[in-house]
């Protein structure tokens, strides 16, 4: 039986103007980069004829923004993929290791929040399931801002923390895992085809840190998509409607991305020089003792300083993974 088609072409209008969106998406950059050196060249020429120690000051400045604009600008052209400029859907789970594992799962939640408010991001957690004594079983957040999924893609995978757990009375070393998986938010512009007689919907309570609405009124939803068990939840709107529109975006979006991998493994079929990330594979080790250091293994990159990336300072990651990878899929 054929595999269903989840998504549909773009209409005429629609693709024109997301063709309008992304090539201003390159033009401003790049006409910001031409005005900068411009400005650096005049006032390279005024000094050659008389020295000055304000425009060196101002050259000096216009220079370094300029690198700091290559640098940018050198990242975006690994954003080749076809959905590096949509919003980002981050799921991450925790994995063997009961309330250890669980922790790490939420500082997980709270790097990636770190990092996205540091570039000017928009972020929403869409879903969370509270662990037993502390941290969490998962959650699932949405990151909205230019190219989110083309830089958070990189992160896909295993995460591994090790370090003196806080909840062993023993103080011993303890080795976690949480896992990272990253959809790109589906647009408006992509009509995916869900019917109603493929969907299982259940309402339940609430759960969380407390409250008057919690436990209350059925307002959570879990949509069930029978065809392919795909399963999502929705429970932080207080209104069950809310929260069935947010599960079925959170549908849409997982069902995309299952057909995207899809055709991107017939496509590596064809092409046996690529191949995808695996979603169970160990990408990055987070050491707190008994040194500090956090270890990419797809790039070899380290970085000591364990609490500034555990902050949201995972761009170095991320660039060294996109460069490897040419902007392409790079096997972990």
């Amino acid at each position: 039986m054929a595999e269903p088609d989840f998504w549909s072409n773009q209409d005429d209008a629609q693709r024109t103007l997301h063709e309008v969106k992304a090539l201003r998406a390159w033009m401003d950059p790049y006409d910001k980069l031409e005005t900068s050196l411009l400005s650096a060249q005049e006032l390279h020429e005024l000094l050659r004829e008389s020295s000055d120690t304000d425009l060196e000051k101002e050259l000096d400045g216009i220079i370094e923004g300029l690198d700091a604009e290559i640098d940018s600008f050198e990242l975006k052209t690994l954003m080749r993929g076809e959905d590096d400029f949509r919003d980002a859907q981050v799921e991450i789970s925790a994995g063997a290791g009961g309330t250890e594992a669980q922790d790490w799962a939420s500082m997980l939640v709270r790097m990636y929040t770190r990092w996205a408010e540091r570039r000017g991001f928009e972020i929403d957690l869409l879903d969370e399931s509270a662990g037993e004594e502390a941290g969490i079983k998962g959650a699932v957040l949405e990151i909205r801002g230019q190219y989110a999924y083309g830089f958070l893609r990189a992160e896909t995978g295993v995460h591994r923390l090790v370090r003196i757990s806080p909840f062993d009375s023993a103080a011993r070393r303890h080795t976690s895992f949480a896992s990272v998986f990253v959809y790109p938010v589906v647009n408006e512009e992509i009509n995916i085809e869900i019917r109603d007689e493929d969907l299982k919907i259940d309402v339940y309570r609430a759960s969380g840190a407390g409250g008057q609405h919690v436990n209350k009124t059925s307002s959570a939803v879990r949509i069930t998509h029978l065809p392919t068990n795909t399963v999502v939840a929705s429970q932080q709107q207080r209104s069950q409607f809310k929260n069935k529109a947010q599960a079925m975006k959170m549908l849409k979006n997982k069902l995309y991305q299952a057909e995207v991998q899809r055709r991107e493994q017939e496509k590596a079929a064809l092409d046996s020089t690529k191949a995808d990330v695996s979603f169970g594979s160990q990408i990055r080790s987070y050491v707190f003792q008994p040194y500090t250091m956090v270890n990419d293994h797809r790039t070899e990159l380290k970085i000591p300083d364990v609490q500034k990336v555990m902050d949201g300072g995972i761009d170095p990651f991320i660039t060294a993974y996109l460069k490897q990878s040419g902007g392409g899929v790079a096997v972990a």
